[in-house]
């Protein structure tokens, strides 16, 4: 009996570090947007400067992710999350003392890359710990529950810490938090992250430089129109990039992404699904935003605040709602739900008018979203995450995070690229730009829906429940150590 306690709590308190990592990532991916115009004041920044401050974080999480799970699994994944954590501390002391521009956007990157180690080897420490059932999707639906706690908190904590501390208080907070994580690390289980193996030098470096190119295209496409001879540059690049990497990964004895991963068609699905999803999500919070700041004059911290709701339906829908669905449905019908969801929440934002109040036309619309946040996201990490083997995990992790990031990216470009040609021509009125991007978010769900229906096995569920003895019986230890409920 004390030994199961001892597994329960250790079950519990390896699942809290991890999921506490995720907070801190997503905390500081969305606190310094607040900032923006301060640090932009006190430093001097140009406006081709200041965008780097948020473009670079993402250039080098998203384009890093992949290698960050394959390096996850071959050199252990406790191992990376304590370089991750420890490098992410250094880079945000550096960007909280940065006296010039450039050195504050290159601790930004140094940030990003950290987090690239981060996010793959925690997600693949919570999945290993966590065997298929329902210890793992009360585990990933924890996981998303601190992704989008982390997200809304980072946009109302940096207003609060920049109007009173400064804004380099926003970076020099993680230090003193990491510190406290560090020191509880060795308490995870020594026997995460044994992993072995060659690395895939090339295929990592050919995949992250696919990636990087394809964010740095948008990006510049999004700013400058994508015939500015930089977008097309990188675009072009982005793809021989990315057909030298699949020519590559055919002919190497130790591909980074191995064939096991990509011959199973419902997860190759689910991938495609988080790319379709992550660009509706980037959407839905970048023009709320803009919509309630610049129609409806909402300061950032109300912007924020406005947000909470549909923070908290992410919380209690993932934490409570779609493990319960998960135990009577299977993974296609949840996920189908949860897509369905997000339509009708991006065709109740599409209404929106300049004269439109926020608990009328806003309110429903994110809740709705948040919803299918909430049930999409856990399942579809399921989808890509169950029936791998051990020491896959962290590059599976990698491709469901990937798929996200990447999508946003991608999304956001095409969004932003659409609501601003629609503005142009309604005389540079903003809300039917605003109308445009969800109706095209809507079209984007839709699609995803299709991709569902048609490429994920119905019995996918039954994978999970197909577990070996052993299996069941950590899952239940497992179980009572994450539900407050439990005997």
């Amino acid at each position: 009996m004390e030994t199961r306690t001892t597994a329960v709590r250790g079950a519990a308190f390896a699942t809290g570090l991890i999921i506490a990592a995720q907070f801190i990532l997503q905390l500081d991916f969305s606190i310094v947007n607040v900032a923006l115009p301060t640090i932009q004041r006190e430093l001097g920044m140009a406006p081709a400067e200041l965008q780097w401050i948020v473009t670079g974080y993402s250039l080098t999480f998203g384009s890093l992710l992949l290698a960050g799970g394959r390096l996850a699994d071959l050199l252990g994944r406790r191992r990376l999350l304590v370089v991750g954590l420890v490098l992410f501390a250094v880079a945000s002391l550096a960007a909280g003392l940065a006296q010039w521009p450039v050195m504050l956007i290159i601790a930004r990157m140094v940030q990003g890359a950290a987090g690239a180690m981060v996010s793959p080897a925690a997600l693949s420490l919570l999945t290993t710990g966590s065997p298929d059932g329902p210890a793992r999707h009360r585990a990933l639906s924890l996981w998303q529950a601190a992704t989008a706690s982390g997200a809304t908190t980072g946009i109302i904590a940096g207003g609060l810490l920049t109007q009173y501390l400064g804004w380099r208080a926003i970076f020099l907070v993680n230090p003193p938090l990491i510190a406290l994580m560090l020191a509880f690390v060795p308490r995870l289980p020594a026997s995460a992250g044994e992993g072995r193996g060659r690395i895939d030098v090339r295929g990592a470096t050919l995949v992250t430089g696919a990636i990087a190119a394809l964010i740095y295209g948008l990006t510049q496409g999004q700013q400058h129109g994508f015939t500015s001879p930089g977008s097309l540059a990188a675009l072009v690049a982005a793809g021989l990039l990315a057909l030298l990497f699949v020519y590559t990964e055919r002919t190497v004895a130790a591909p980074m992404l191995p064939p096991s991963l990509l011959s199973d068609g419902t997860r190759r699905t689910a991938v495609a699904v988080m790319l379709l999803v992550g660009a509706v999500l980037s959407g839905y919070v970048y023009f709320v935003s803009l919509y309630l700041q610049h129609v409806h004059r909402f300061s950032p911290v109300e912007a924020g605040l406005a947000l909470l709701p549909a923070t908290l339906t992410v919380v209690l829908t993932s934490t409570l709602g779609t493990r319960r669905l998960l135990s009577r449905f299977s993974v296609k019908q949840v996920l189908l739900a949860g897509l369905t969801c997000m339509t009708l929440g991006q065709l109740w934002l599409s209404r929106i008018t300049e004269s439109s109040g926020y608990p009328a036309a806003v309110l429903p619309g994110i809740v709705l979203t948040a919803l299918s946040i909430g049930v999409t996201l856990p399942t579809a990490s399921i989808a890509i995450t169950s029936g791998v083997h051990g020491r896959d995990q962290g590059i599976a992790g990698a491709m469901f995070t990937t798929g996200q990031q990447t999508g946003a990216a991608v999304g956001l470009a095409i969004l932003a690229t659409a609501a601003a040609a629609r503005s142009a021509h309604a005389s540079g009125a903003l809300v039917p730009g605003y109308r445009l991007s969800y109706l095209i978010g809507a079209g984007m769900a839709v699609l995803a829906i299709v991709l569902a229906a048609t490429g994920i096995r119905s019995g996918t569920r039954r994978r999970d429940k197909g577990a070996s003895a052993g299996a069941e019986v950590m899952s239940t230890r497992a179980e009572t150590a994450l539900d407050p409920d439990a005997p």
